[in-house]
C-alpha cells in the first residue's frame, strides 16, 4: 500500500492526456466529416421556389450564427439568385439594382469556400475583394467582421492614405484581403513577400465604377498577377459593355444573374419617389439654402459635380447657419477625414451630406430621406446609382434633381433610354429666399471665400466643357455672368478654354459668312453687265464684310509670303494708336526723287520683302517643315551649307562663337593670374579688416546704450516705482462682468535683442532692511493723506 500511493497519479494524468488526445481526434474526424458532407449538399443543392431564409442554405454553423447575431434573417433577390450558384464555385456575373444586398451575396461564398477548403493562417492569402472606392472597401470589410466573426481566418483592409509600411508587416499573415485597385498593385509590385499563387476566390464589387474610374490598365495588370485556376464573383449595378469585356477576359463559363427588375423600368427601388425642377443657374444655391432651411428634421444628401463646388458650398453655408449638421465629402480630403464624416453621417439622424460622386456607387447610408442633384449627372447610370443612396431595401426615399433649360430635353432623353421617367415638379417662390447679397458680403470680408468661389465657378464650367454629351451639356447657354455674380463674386474670372470657344465660334462664323459672299465677288469680275445690281447687294453688308470681300479677292489673285509687319499692320481690331501707326507708314510709294518735304521726316518707308526662292516655290517657304527639311543632309549637299555665326572683338575681328584658345595663349597667361589672385587676396584682406574695426565699434555703441537705459531705469524704480513690465491690470482694464484684462506693453526692440539683467542687489541684511522700512514708511505717509484728504 505504501508503494501504491505515488504510483496512481502517474497513471492518471497519462489516461487524461490520452483522453484528450483521443477526443481531438474524434472532433478532427467529426469536422473532416461535416466539412465533407457541406461540400457534398453544396454541390448538390437545388434551390426551393419558395426559398428565402439564410438557414436553408447549405453553409457552416459559424456562418449561420454570424448572419443570425447581426439580424440577416432573409434573402433578397439577388442573394436567392447567385448563392446557391456561387456556393458551387461556379463564376458568377451578377446585376442588380444599387440597394439590393450585392455584398452579403459575394461574402457569404467568400467564408464558406475558404472554410470547406480548411484554410488556414500557413496557407497565405485566399480570397480577395477589391472595390473602387475607399469608403466602399470601408463598408464591405465592416459586413465582414460582422458576419465571419465565429471564423477563424484573418482579414485585413489596404487602401490609400494610410501607412504602406504598416500594411507591408500585416500583408503576409492575411487569409482575406479587402483592397481598392492603386494600393494594391502596388504592393503586388512593392511588397517582399506578397504572393496570390494560392488565391482561392476573386471578387470585383461595382465593376463598372471601377471602370469608369480609369483603372481598366491597372485591373488587367492584377489579373496578369493572379492565378488562373480561381473563381471569381462579379457584382456591378449597371451591364456595360467595357464590363462585358472584362467579364469575357477574368471570367471562365460565368453564371450570368440578374434580378427580374434589373432592366431598365425595374432598376429603380419601388419606394422611390423621383421628382425634378428647372432652375437657372444663378439660382441653384438659393433653392439649395432654402431647401435645407425648410427640411431640418431631415436626412439629406446632396451630389455637386466638382471638389471646389463642395468646398465652396460646406464652407458659405456653415458661415449661414441653415439650422443643421453640415458635413461634406470628396476625394481631395485626407483619409482619415472621409472616414469620419463617413462614419459621421452614418450615425446621424438629421444631417445634409455635400459630396461628390464619390460617395454614388455602393455606400449604404442609412435612412437617407433625400438625394439632390444639384449638378446633372453625366449619363443615366450615375443618375441611377446617385439616387440609389435612398430607398434601399426596401425602405421608402425621394429624388430630386436640379436641371438648367438648356439641360432638360437632353437629360429627359437619356433617361427615358432607360425606362425612368421623372415627373416635374415647381418651385414654391414664397419660401424661396435669394443669399447672393450675404454671398457677396462673404466674399468681400474674406478673401478665402473670393477665391474659392472663384476656383469653383471655373470648376463647374470646366466639367461641362469636358462631358461628351453636348445635347445636354451646352457651354454655350450658360449665363457666365450672372453665374458668377450668384456666388458673390464681382465679376466673372477669365477662362482658356471658355474664351477659346468664342474665338472658334467667330472664325467659324467668318469662314462661313466668307464662303457665302465669296462667289457673289467673283461673279462681279466674270459678268460685266449683272455688276450694278451686285453692288447694291453688296452695299448692304457690313465694313467687316467688305474687308473679308477684298481680302478673299487679294488672296485668289497671288499668293505672297506674308511677314510678321503684314500681318500686323493687316489686324482690323486695332484700336489703341492705329491711327498712329497707321500715318507712320508709307502706303503710296516712294515719293519723287526732288520732294524733299517736311513729312519724308518722319516716314517709314516699307522695305521690300520680295525673296530670291530660286528653284523652291513659295509654298516650301511658307511650311515650316520645309524650313527643318533644309538643314538635312540633303539640302546642304543641293544648295549649300547655311552660314555661320560670328562675333567681333574689340578690335574688329571676326570669331567664332565657341572658339578654343590655344595652348601657348593659356600658358603666356598663367603668370598673370597668379598675380591677379594675390592682388585679389591682398584687397579682400583690407576689406575684412576695415569691416571688423566698423562692427566692433558698433557693438561698442550698442552696450554703452543698453547699460545707460538699464541704469535709467534702476533710477525710476528707487523714484517710486513703475508697473510691471509686461503689463499689468489697471482699473481701466476691468470690464463690466469685474474681470481684469491686463494691457500687454511690448519690449522696445533692444529689449527684444538681449533682455537686461536685474539689479544688483547689495550684500547683507541691512541693505534689505532699510529698502522696505523707506517703502513702509513711503506707504503709511500716503494713506494718513488720502484720510486727511476725507476729513
Amino acid at each position: 500500500m505504501a508503494h501504491a500511493g505515488p504510483s496512481n497519479p502517474p497513471k492518471s494524468k497519462k489516461k487524461q492526456r490520452e483522453n484528450a488526445i483521443r477526443s481531438s481526434k474524434v472532433k478532427k474526424v467529426a469536422e473532416v466529416k461535416s466539412v465533407e458532407a457541406l461540400e457534398e449538399a453544396a454541390s448538390q443543392y437545388e434551390a426551393p421556389p419558395d426559398l428565402k431564409a439564410f438557414s436553408s442554405l447549405p453553409i457552416s454553423s459559424f456562418s449561420q450564427r454570424g448572419l443570425k447575431k447581426v439580424s440577416f434573417v432573409e434573402m433578397t433577390d439577388i442573394q436567392v439568385k447567385s448563392l446557391p450558384v456561387s456556393l458551387k464555385g461556379k463564376d458568377v456575373l451578377g446585376a442588380a439594382r444599387t440597394g439590393s444586398g450585392k455584398t452579403l451575396a459575394f461574402l457569404i461564398p467568400v467564408l464558406e469556400i475558404l472554410y470547406r477548403r480548411k484554410w488556414g493562417p500557413q496557407d497565405g492569402l485566399g480570397a480577395l475583394i477589391i472595390s473602387p472606392t475607399r469608403e466602399l472597401a470601408v463598408q464591405i470589410f465592416e459586413v465582414l467582421r460582422s458576419i465571419g466573426g465565429f471564423h477563424s481566418f484573418s482579414a485585413g483592409i489596404i487602401i490609400g492614405g494610410k501607412n504602406i509600411k504598416d500594411e507591408q508587416e500585416r500583408l503576409s499573415r492575411m487569409n482575406i484581403l479587402v483592397a481598392t485597385p492603386g494600393r494594391l498593385l502596388q504592393h503586388m509590385d512593392q511588397t517582399i513577400g506578397f504572393e496570390c499563387d494560392n488565391l482561392q476566390i476573386l471578387v470585383l464589387d461595382e465593376a463598372d465604377r471601377i471602370l469608369d474610374m480609369g483603372f481598366s490598365r491597372t485591373l488587367q495588370a492584377l489579373l496578369s498577377h493572379l492565378p488562373k485556376s480561381r473563381q471569381t464573383l462579379l457584382f456591378s449595378a449597371t451591364q456595360t459593355k467595357s464590363v462585358a469585356d472584362l467579364a469575357r477576359l477574368s471570367l471562365k463559363d460565368p453564371v450570368y444573374i440578374s434580378t427580374q427588375d434589373a432592366d431598365a423600368e425595374g432598376a429603380m427601388p419601388k419606394g422611390l419617389e423621383q421628382q425634378y425642377i428647372v432652375c437657372t443657374l444663378d439660382k441653384k444655391l438659393d433653392v439649395l439654402f432654402s431647401f435645407i432651411k425648410t427640411h431640418l428634421q431631415n436626412k439629406t444628401l446632396v451630389f455637386m459635380s466638382s471638389c471646389k463646388q463642395v468646398r465652396f458650398v460646406f464652407e458659405t453655408f456653415c458661415k449661414m447657419h441653415p439650422g443643421v449638421p453640415l458635413l461634406h465629402l470628396h476625394g481631395k480630403q485626407k483619409q482619415m477625414t472621409r472616414l469620419t464624416t463617413f462614419q459621421k453621417y452614418t450615425s446621424m439622424k438629421h444631417a445634409v451630406l455635400l459630396a461628390t460622386d464619390i460617395a454614388a456607387r455602393g455606400l449604404d447610408f442609412p435612412s437617407v430621406d433625400w438625394v439632390l442633384q444639384v449638378d446633372a449627372p453625366e449619363d443615366a447610370d450615375t443618375y441611377i446609382h446617385r439616387v440609389g443612396r435612398t430607398a434601399r431595401y426596401e425602405s421608402a426615399g425621394k429624388g430630386l434633381l436640379f436641371l438648367l433649360p438648356s439641360e432638360e430635353e437632353g437629360m429627359k432623353a437619356a433617361l427615358e433610354k432607360k425606362g425612368i421617367v421623372i415627373a416635374k415638379t415647381k418651385i414654391k417662390a414664397s419660401k424661396t429666399q435669394s443669399i447672393e447679397n450675404q454671398l457677396q458680403k462673404l466674399a468681400f470680408e474674406d478673401p478665402e471665400i473670393k477665391y474659392l468661389g472663384q476656383r469653383a465657378f471655373v470648376s463647374y464650367l470646366r466639367s461641362i466643357h469636358v462631358h461628351k454629351d453636348k445635347s445636354v451639356f451646352k457651354l454655350e447657354e450658360l449665363p457666365v455672368e450672372r453665374f458668377a455674380e450668384s456666388l458673390g463674386l464681382p465679376g466673372a474670372p477669365k477662362i482658356k478654354f471658355l474664351s477659346k470657344e468664342i474665338a472658334k465660334k467667330k472664325k467659324n462664323a467668318s469662314h462661313t459668312t466668307a464662303a457665302q459672299v465669296q462667289p457673289s465677288a467673283r461673279t462681279n469680275v466674270v459678268n460685266s453687265e449683272e455688276s450694278e445690281a451686285e453692288e447694291d447687294d453688296l452695299s448692304e453688308h457690313s465694313s467687316s464684310e467688305e474687308e473679308e470681300i477684298q481680302t478673299a479677292e487679294s488672296k485668289s489673285e497671288k499668293p505672297k509670303v506674308r511677314t510678321k509687319y503684314d500681318r500686323m499692320f493687316e489686324r482690323k481690331n486695332q484700336n489703341i494708336l492705329s491711327e498712329h501707326f497707321n500715318k507712320l507708314v508709307d502706303h503710296e510709294g516712294d515719293k519723287p526723287e526732288g520732294d524733299d518735304s517736311d513729312d519724308d521726316f518722319i516716314t517709314l518707308k516699307r522695305a521690300d520683302h520680295e525673296l530670291d526662292t530660286g528653284n523652291l516655290s513659295d509654298q516650301d517657304f511658307i511650311s515650316k517643315r520645309k524650313e527643318k527639311m533644309a538643314g538635312s543632309k540633303k539640302a546642304i549637299a543641293k544648295y549649300g551649307s547655311k552660314g555661320t555665326k560670328l562675333i567681333f572683338d574689340d578690335e574688329g575681328k571676326p570669331h567664332q562663337m565657341y572658339e578654343m584658345k590655344s595652348t601657348e595663349d593659356v600658358f603666356k597667361s598663367k603668370d598673370d593670374v597668379k598675380e591677379a589672385g594675390r592682388k585679389f587676396a591682398e584687397s579682400e584682406r583690407s576689406r575684412l579688416k576695415e569691416a571688423d574695426v566698423m562692427d566692433k565699434s558698433e557693438a561698442k555703441e550698442k552696450r554703452k546704450e543698453k547699460k545707460r537705459k538699464r541704469k535709467e531705469r534702476e533710477r525710476e524704480e528707487e523714484a517710486g516705482g513703475t508697473d510691471d513690465k509686461y503689463g499689468v491690470a489697471t482699473l481701466a482694464s476691468v470690464n463690466d462682468d469685474g474681470y481684469a484684462s491686463p494691457d500687454f506693453e511690448l519690449p522696445s526692440a533692444d529689449e527684444d535683442e538681449q533682455e537686461t539683467p536685474p539689479p544688483k542687489r547689495a550684500k547683507g541684511n541691512n541693505s534689505k532692511g532699510e529698502k522696505s522700512n523707506s517703502s513702509l514708511a513711503r506707504d503709511e505717509e500716503l494713506a494718513l493723506q488720502l484720510l486727511r484728504g476725507k476729513r
